[in-house]
């Protein structure tokens, strides 16, 4: 006997199956089903069978309940599955031979094993799709179920469907690939990767004017209903395709996220996410070092690097402290190195730049993994864990410099935009025994990171007046700044002093060394947002980072910001701020979107103020225009 749960709620027996009729012993079945192999609570079961609003009896009705399902059990013939009471609530078991959706995930986990071969990967994943059966539990009537476990389990479908894609454009059979996509960007038509791969695959056809077409019928649908534009990678693609780019061969590479090899009672354990356990306590993520993962990226130099001489000195001094054994707290504590701050504010700038300083001290070998997705995501741990031990993993067996009692060459790891705590704590018991030092930069303050773990804090801010004229001086020379010290100045005000800004506007004044900085302060004074954009690379833009900084935040914080932004004066306090009680404004403020605080005032980059001003005035027009 074979539950099917990817479709209708069905009793299968070999080619003769029973999709159960609508009731309450259904509903019960399909929630232990769910959690299959673990014990699901009472409370739980109560609130899948009867709602959020339970009668009075609900513990003896679920008793009830059960006797009910056991005897619709022995109705159809199950005698091999049993529903046990244990303590707390029930459980009931099931097997991949047993139960389909335990059988889908058996193989995409085989699937994931197959990733050296592509084609084999691509059958097993095929297979593991066939077992989905029509729309998720259209016969079991629960609110709670259909809100809690059905978008998991879509979601679940929909990371295959994605990989497979992936691997069809891989191998070159994007006409395979256009097949499944019509369909599925057809039901998801929000999600923007579909679409990607959707207008790869049509452009890779030859059909150009198609794949302009529908990029425009998403970036449309987005606006309207979302108000966002499209991601940075759309952008890019719609971009190449204008200019008529080769995209190159297509590339199957990577792994399936969050492929699940096991369900528990909080849901799904994704493969990566497996911990070594010892003595009841999860020490460290087990990284299979022949999954394929991202490349970390190597420290590179900044070039014309200016400013931030205590923050470098200071973290030069702990990280090569620590790698010659002399540091504080001695050889046993590898420092946490935090660097936090507003978007643009030159945090990853300056982590390349201490990293690379320190590189005679690291012998084991050095690597940034960037910890979000190009669209702004948080990345999970695991995937982190598993770059990182990928580029760093072989370390620690030298003989050189910089190497503990044991004789393993010190490494340092940069965990660059980083969004939350929880990214980075599975990754430190790993990274203690391997003897290693993190630098960590976030746009938040990770204070619980601190608490919980120490550390060191350089929480950044905006140049001072001389280092962005510093930083001018260094980029455009100084015979052109100097030519101009007022002007030079007047554009750094421009600017806010803020570095990311400072950088792409010397970029541009470098393509244009007929343009006096002059003539460059009435330019860019008109319109300084749209200024500070690199027309070949528009994602590497002030608007494009300070809209994935407000991109991250819960949508109230997002509306508190707006109404900072647009309805306080310089400097406010949550009384000025209708609506925005103080605990709002300090998210705020650890998220680096507002500066200083209490007990002082608290104020706004002009820069962001501005953009704020500009969405704003952005939503009115697409509000006039429906």
């Amino acid at each position: 006997m074979r539950f099917q749960l990817l479709g209708p709620l069905t009793l299968a027996d070999g080619p003769e199956s029973v999709v159960l009729q609508p009731s309450k012993p259904t509903i019960l079945l399909a929630a232990l089903l769910l959690r299959a192999n673990s014990v699901v609570s009472a409370d739980y079961l109560q609130r899948a069978v009867w709602g959020e609003e339970q009668p009075a009896t609900a513990k003896a009705a679920l008793q009830t309940c059960v006797l009910r399902l056991r005897r619709l059990f022995t109705k159809h013939g199950v005698t091999e599955t049993v529903i046990e009471a244990v303590p707390g609530g029930y459980r009931i078991t099931a097997e991949p031979h047993t139960l389909d959706l335990l059988g889908f995930r058996e193989q995409v986990r085989r699937a994931v094993l197959l990733s050296h071969d592509p084609e084999a990967e691509l059958l097993e994943l095929k297979d593991a799709l066939s077992l989905w059966q029509g729309a998720l539990l259209a016969n079991v009537r629960s609110d709670v179920l259909h809100r809690d476990e059905v978008p998991r389990l879509a979601e679940e479908r929909l990371r295959s469907v994605e990989r497979i894609c992936d691997l069809l454009l891989g191998l070159g059979r994007h006409g395979e690939a256009l097949v499944e996509l019509w369909t599925a960007t057809r039901v998801y038509p929000g999600h923007e990767r579909l679409h990607e791969q959707l207008i790869e695959a049509l452009y890779r056809t030859g059909r150009q004017t198609q794949a302009l077409a529908e990029y425009r019928r998403v970036k449309e649908f987005l606006l309207d209903e979302l108000g966002v534009d499209p991601s940075p990678a759309l952008q890019q693609l719609e971009l190449a395709i204008l200019r008529g780019e080769d995209l190159g061969p297509g590339a199957a590479v990577g792994v399936l996220e969050g492929t699940v090899i096991a369900a528990g009672e909080q849901g799904p354990v994704p493969v990566r996410e497996v911990s070594v356990v010892r003595d009841g306590t999860a020490v460290a993520p087990v990284v299979p070092a022949a999954f394929p993962v991202p490349q970390a990226a190597v420290p590179r130099p900044v070039p014309d690097f200016t400013g931030r001489e205590a923050e470098t000195a200071a973290m030069a001094a702990r990280l090569t402290a620590y790698a010659a054994g002399t540091g504080a707290g001695g050889d046993r504590q590898p420092p946490i190195i935090l660097v936090s701050g507003a978007p643009g504010v030159g945090k990853s700038a300056l982590a390349h730049h201490v990293a690379h300083l320190v590189r005679d001290a690291f012998p084991g070998g050095r690597a940034v993994v960037t910890a979000t997705r190009p669209d702004g995501e948080a990345r999970p741990a695991a995937d982190l864990a598993a770059e990182a031990h990928a580029a760093l993993g072989a370390a620690g067996t030298g003989d050189t410099g910089g190497t503990d009692e044991a004789g393993g060459a010190r490494v340092l790891l940069v965990l660059d935009d980083v969004v939350d705590a929880d990214q980075v704590r599975p990754l430190l018991p790993a990274l203690a025994q391997a003897r290693g030092a993190v630098v960590v930069t976030s746009r938040m303050g990770l204070a619980g990171l601190v608490a919980t773990h120490g550390g060191w804090v350089h929480r950044l801010s905006v140049f001072t007046e001389p280092e962005a004229y510093a930083l001018l001086v260094s980029v455009l020379g100084a015979e052109r700044v100097e030519a101009e010290p007022e002007a030079a100045r007047r554009l750094a005000g421009l600017c806010g002093h803020l570095p990311l800004a400072l950088r792409i506007l010397t970029a541009r004044l470098l393509t244009r060394p007929a343009l006096s900085l002059g003539d460059a302060v009435d330019w860019f004074g008109d319109d300084p947002l749209a200024r500070l954009v690199l027309p070949d690379s528009p994602s590497l833009s002030v608007p494009a980072v300070l809209d994935g900084a407000l991109a991250r935040l819960d949508p109230r914080l997002s509306e508190a910001f707006h109404r900072a932004a647009t309805g306080a004066g310089p400097a406010f306090t949550a009384d000025d701020v209708p609506g925005t009680p103080e605990a709002v404004l300090e998210r705020l403020a650890d998220a680096g979107l507002l500066e200083d605080g209490p007990p002082g005032p608290y104020r706004i980059h002009e820069l962001l103020r501005a953009h704020a001003r500009r969405t704003d005035q952005e939503r009115i027009r697409r509000t006039e225009k429906v």
